[in-house]
């Protein structure tokens, strides 16, 4: 009673928290429901940004992969950093020279009309399938383990589970649709941070309770008990071989943190380029340190249970969280994994509403369209995603590697193909929007076949990169048949002050040199 309770009392001051923040904020129009306003800061975008995209896949899915494969599995999240900085020196400031509302835009700017069309169908297809289900499923999971809904109400697991999807589906909702990015944008900066704080509680209690109050004796112990659990170089056979950095995981990084309208909506919120870069630098320092969440956690789970949950992997950061934590911190935890949830499910569901409003009904349908309509269409938009996500979320369980796995597995089938016209787009003048729209095709094709269908004995990541490759070698061929005819100059539309934060630089260094000592210091065992 007093987990369910506490739980409740966090959740409410959330809500009635960023019901006042939201009260004198325009969201009928377009900049206002979609942007913010364009007024976000550094630290509301770094812990939207965090919170957006640390949920349960990541509690749940990274936990889960590093219980049974130790910490090989940090590249992705480390690495995320580099990205950070490709995305804060080099592209955002581009995004907001432009004043894009969406990625999409910049695609009719640099190809045509209907590679934004095409693309953001994709992008469409991608949040619905993929993303979306995985993150209601695994919240699910949390949440039905901390309350053990099916006791209490005396039904089966797979019934409470289908229950508790429909809750945080439809809370989810209320916030992308009524709130708008603001709303999602404040409630993920209080989330974000009781994130980082009860995280790392987590792996703290348990190091503490390990060691008998000393947690530096806690970690020397579950080093011990399997040393080979923190090794970050991972072999050629292994879930996440350490040759994949080199390959398709650097490209799929830049897609989603450079790319991605789920995440970089953000920075396009921001007041001014400074808030921008100060907001990406300072998510790349916080996922340097993530780990520490969502992936040390797993490793102390398996020296609490050893191979026992190997089967079902996924089990085991709600497990953990039964021994380590009280009763009254449980539901106050239970309540920011609920918000990392709603976070990312709300943020997910507002970058699509934009992007359907903006790219598909706006560009193709009725370029007049008002911003109080155009706002109107976003949240029928959102509703109807919601549900879609919420039928679909039962059909992800089981994945044989993990659900994280899974949805890195999915997510190529977009990412990359996309990735690939956006970096060539910007880097390589002579391609056409034919070749951007034939390489899309090829390299969609090329993955779900050699992926899902051949199934070749390759790791899908060296697949990405190989995949990435074939994109822009038909892109090249394709442009020599229907050459480029169109120009591209990027125009200062002066929505914002575009002076580049000073720091920006010696932070981006620090971020560098904070992933290679990473690797470094990991790497020995």
């Amino acid at each position: 009673m007093l987990t369910f309770f506490s739980f409740v009392a966090y959740t409410l001051f959330v809500a009635i928290y960023s019901w006042k923040k939201l009260k004198k904020e325009n969201l009928k129009s377009k900049d206002g429901f979609f942007l913010g306003g364009r007024s976000l800061t550094g630290v509301v975008i770094a812990g939207s940004m965090l919170l957006t995209n640390l949920s349960t896949e990541h509690l749940i899915g990274l936990n889960g992969s590093s219980y049974k494969n130790g910490f090989i599995i940090i590249a992705w999240e480390v690495t995320s950093a580099l990205a950070l900085i490709f995305a804060a020196i080099y592209f955002v400031p581009k995004y907001l020279k432009m004043g894009l509302t969406t990625i999409p835009e910049f695609l009719e700017k640099r190809f045509d009309k209907s590679t934004r069309t095409i693309v953001a169908f994709f992008l469409m297809i991608s949040f619905v399938v993929t993303l979306l289900p995985i993150v209601l499923y695994t919240g699910a999971i949390n949440l039905e383990s901390i309350f053990n809904v099916s006791e209490v109400m005396n039904i089966s697991k797979k019934s409470a589970l289908i229950l508790t999807i429909l809750v945080v589906g439809i809370i989810g909702s209320i916030y992308a649709v009524f709130g708008g990015l603001k709303a999602v944008a404040v409630s993920d900066t209080l989330n974000g941070y009781g994130l980082l704080i009860g995280g790392l509680s987590v792996p703290m209690i348990a190091l503490i309770s390990i060691g008998d109050g000393n947690p530096f004796y806690g970690l020397s112990k579950v080093y011990n008990h399997a040393p080979e659990k923190f090794n970050v170089i991972g072999s050629s056979d292994s879930v996440l071989p350490f040759g994949v950095l080199f390959t398709g995981l650097i490209i799929n990084q830049i897609y989603f943190w450079s790319m991605n309208q789920t995440i970089i909506q953000r920075a396009l919120g921001a007041k001014s380029l400074v808030e921008a870069q100060k907001g990406l630098l300072y998510t790349g320092v916080l996922k340097i340190f993530v780990p520490i969440i969502i992936i040390l956690p797993g490793v102390i789970g398996f020296y609490y249970f050893n191979e026992s949950f190997y089967e079902n992997q996924d089990m085991i950061y709600p497990e953990l969280l039964k021994i380590v934590l009280p009763a009254e911190v449980v539901g106050i935890f239970a309540a920011i994994v609920m918000g990392a949830v709603l976070s990312t499910f709300n943020s997910v569901l507002n970058s699509a509403s934009t992007i359907f409003s903006i790219d598909i009904y706006k560009n193709f349908y009725n370029n007049n369209v008002s911003d109080k309509k155009l706002v109107i269409i976003g949240k029928i938009t959102s509703a109807i995603l919601a549900v879609f996500a919420i039928l679909v979320a039962p059909l992800v369980a089981d994945a044989p590697e993990g659900l994280y796995q899974l949805l890195q597995q999915l997510n190529g089938i977009f990412f990359i193909p996309i990735a690939s016209i956006m970096i060539a787009g910007f880097f390589i003048k002579k391609i056409s929007p034919e070749g951007a729209k034939i390489s899309l095709f090829v390299g969609l094709t090329f993955y779900i076949v050699s992926t899902f269908i051949l199934k070749i004995d390759l790791h899908f990541v060296h697949i990405w990169g190989i995949e990435f490759i074939i994109n822009i070698f038909v892109m090249l061929l394709a442009s020599l048949y229907y050459p480029n005819i169109k120009s591209f100059k990027i125009d200062d539309l002066n929505l914002i002050e575009l002076k580049e934060w000073k720091h920006t630089k010696v932070m981006s260094l620090l971020l560098v040199i904070l992933t290679i000592t990473i690797y470094i210091v990991l790497s020995q065992n």
